[in-house]
């Protein structure tokens, strides 16, 4: 599975059953923030890409009054959409979660309310050196598919290699200038002669290891804090929680 699409957290959530219908208008009448992610988000689609969409949306506050919450994360009503209730998105991206964080940077915003824009505007209080362990431990474990498909089928899914430099990239790039820029611009030729497989692959393996290394070298000086303004976000879900239960 390509890095853009691990976000599928394996809380509770509703994906089918009675409760779909009121999930989804969930999504439909309570979304905050929507974007497309995926490849034209990092400036690597092709002919024929998907398009990926993702989401956050605020449940009611009078619904966490009930024995039964609201859902975490709702996929759909899109075949390639997904959404994240928004305290469980704020809790991923203090984690340094790759998707929650690309899904707040990307520069193709397709719907913003005033809660949205509040949630925006706070995209660096959830940078963090964490990012560091995050990106990189997520990058390790697409290294190691892509070494079982070496050793199964004889060689690599090309656009996974893709995906695993396009994140050390972003990684080491986010630690050294404190800003993540998803889009890959100039690099994008590069990247998508691997994704065709007219990179050798011990080349592509050169690659990944001067791109980790370089990661590990810049987080020494990063300007980033050691950890998140986890007091701002949760100052700002407070009164995004209080505004919906006094508009009930």
């Amino acid at each position: 599975m390509p890095p853009q699409d691990h976000d599928h957290d394996h809380d509770h959530s509703h994906d089918g059953g009675p409760g779909r219908g009121a999930d989804l208008a969930l999504v439909r009448d309570h979304t905050v923030y929507a974007c497309v992610m995926g490849s034209r988000a990092f400036g690597l689609a092709t002919e024929g890409s998907d398009t990926d969409r993702r989401g956050v949306f605020q449940a009611p506050t009078p619904q966490f009054w009930r024995l039964a919450k609201p859902p975490t994360h709702v996929a759909g009503p899109g075949e390639e959409q997904f959404s994240w209730e928004l305290e469980r998105f704020c809790v991923l991206a203090l984690r340094a979660d790759p998707n929650a964080l690309e899904c707040l940077h990307s520069p193709h915003v397709e719907h913003v309310t005033d809660t949205g824009r509040e949630l925006l505007a706070l995209r660096g209080a959830f940078l963090s050196r964490r990012v560091h362990t995050t990106f990189t431990g997520y990058a390790a474990g697409q290294r190691k598919k892509l070494d079982a498909d070496m050793r199964l089928h004889g060689g690599p899914r090309w656009k996974h290699a893709m995906h695993l430099l396009r994140l050390l990239m972003s990684c080491r790039d986010l630690l050294r200038t404190g800003e993540l820029t998803i889009d890959v611009g100039d690099r994008r030729e590069p990247l998508l002669a691997v994704k065709r497989g007219e990179v050798p692959w011990p080349e592509a393996e050169a690659w990944m290891g001067r791109l980790a290394a370089e990661a590990r070298e810049a987080v020494r000086d990063s300007p980033l804090p050691a950890e998140p303004d986890q007091d701002r976000v949760a100052d700002f879900l407070l009164r995004a929680r209080r505004a919906s239960a006094l508009a009930a």
